[in-house]
């Protein structure tokens, strides 16, 4: 069994032996030789690489320098600014006019209730009706309408936080009940 351990220790030798043989034969320039190929080519890749990031980087400036239109950042940055300034000053004036409308659309009228009815009952149909127009903190008027055989009466009372000035009819009540919870 010694003898077959040797054969096969020495085939394996053997067949290493021409590799080594190889590497101990390759003379320095042949060594310096591939190894400046490979740098060679792992400089080509880089150079390709960067050349591409070059290309790429340009055209992104060419769009933010607008094809050369614009010379240089400066006057990117300060337009840009300029460009700030008009805009929070809209804004400013936009919020403005928004705070003017609230305060206009608090006394404007915003709630309504009719009421139609008959003030006589033996005649014609509902003909007659009230009108309540209030606003949001419940101020306005209130407009009624009686149709009657001579022709058509139209009174008007102010009310004041849903109290009105004057006494009220039932439909003139109702017509103000409604309009205070419509919204």
């Amino acid at each position: 069994m010694e003898f077959f351990g040797r054969a096969i220790a020495k085939t394996r030798t053997v067949e290493f032996l021409p590799i080594l043989l190889y590497y101990n034969h390759m003379s320095t320039q042949t060594i310096i030789f591939l190894s400046s190929g490979i740098i060679i080519l792992l400089l080509a890749a880089v150079n390709i690489f960067l050349i591409f990031y070059l290309y790429r980087t340009n055209s992104k400036l060419d769009k933010l320098l607008e094809k050369g239109k614009i010379k240089d950042f400066k006057s990117i940055l300060l337009a840009q600014k300029d460009r700030n300034d008009d805009l929070e000053e809209k804004i400013k004036e936009a919020f403005s006019k928004i705070k003017n409308i609230e305060d206009v659309c608090e006394t404007t009228i915003q709630k309504v209730g009719i009421v139609r009815f008959n003030p006589f009952n033996e005649m014609g149909g509902k003909k007659s009706f009230v009108v309540a127009l209030l606003d949001n903190k419940n101020n306005g008027f209130l407009i009624s309408s009686l149709f009657i055989k001579d022709g058509s009466r139209v009174y008007a009372k102010t009310i004041k936080q849903g109290k009105p000035d004057y006494l009220l009819s039932n439909e003139e009540s109702e017509a103000i009940n409604r309009a205070m919870k419509s919204k």
